[in-house]
């Protein structure tokens, strides 16, 4: 791989999306960076570029500025709080799919990272409806054409310092973070930590393709 990467961001406007953005645009071998939103993110930098779609269910007519980039930082999701299984896996997989199949054929040379989730469930076939859902869109994933497929499983997630897109419930239990990392070290990390590890593998590769949270924070140390 090149000293210089060219990325995909999608999720921005999410706690997640705008931590690894923060994390790319401080990167110095981050050299451009693209954010693909439904709506404006508010967020401007040199290495910048934003598109707005609101359909992420076609993105076919974006193709072609599409082209050219070593790695996606899938980002974008939802919970399944409240959602039944139907509804959960449009929005999940079937999205999630869509759009990675678009991007496969515009640079098949990308390495495609995606945010999962700890305790997802890679036989597809266990109890938990999420779990099943996020493990057979990680699966599907692994079967596209790029040069490489990441499934990140991030547990909980201290935010950037000065992020704007934090959950409400999340200011009110950040505070447990300082005791709970060293507590739960293979559970708990920073999105600081999620978005080095994600610029790594997309740089230098890594002998996993599931990444649990001591694998990105192994990953991020060496960044």
């Amino acid at each position: 791989m090149p000293d210089k990467i060219r990325v995909i961001v999608t999720g921005v406007t999410g706690m997640v999306g705008e931590g690894v953005l923060h994390e790319c645009l401080q990167h110095p071998a981050v050299e451009a960076v693209l954010i693909i939103n439904r709506k404006p993110s508010g967020f401007s930098h040199p290495k910048l570029k934003e598109i707005v779609h609101e359909d992420f269910f076609n993105i076919t007519s974006l193709a072609p500025q599409l082209e050219g980039y070593d790695g996606c930082f899938f980002c974008l999701g939802v919970t399944s709080l409240g959602k039944n299984e139907e509804t959960y896996y449009r929005l999940t997989y079937t999205l999630t799919l869509h759009v990675a199949e678009v991007m496969s054929k515009a640079s098949p040379q990308m390495a495609f990272c995606y945010i999962s989730g700890s305790g997802t469930d890679s036989s597809e076939n266990g109890r938990v409806m999420w779990a099943r859902v996020k493990g057979k869109t990680e699966n599907d994933l692994m079967k596209l054409p790029f040069r490489a497929v990441y499934a990140f499983r991030p547990g909980i997630l201290y935010a950037t310092k000065g992020a704007k897109n934090v959950p409400a419930l999340y200011k009110f239990v950040s505070w447990l973070y300082p005791l709970l990392g060293p507590l739960i070290p293979s559970f708990a990390g920073t999105l600081a930590e999620l978005g080095q590890a994600m610029i790594k593998v997309t740089m230098h590769g890594y002998g996993k393709k599931v990444l649990e949270v001591k694998d990105i924070r192994k990953v991020a140390k060496e960044y």
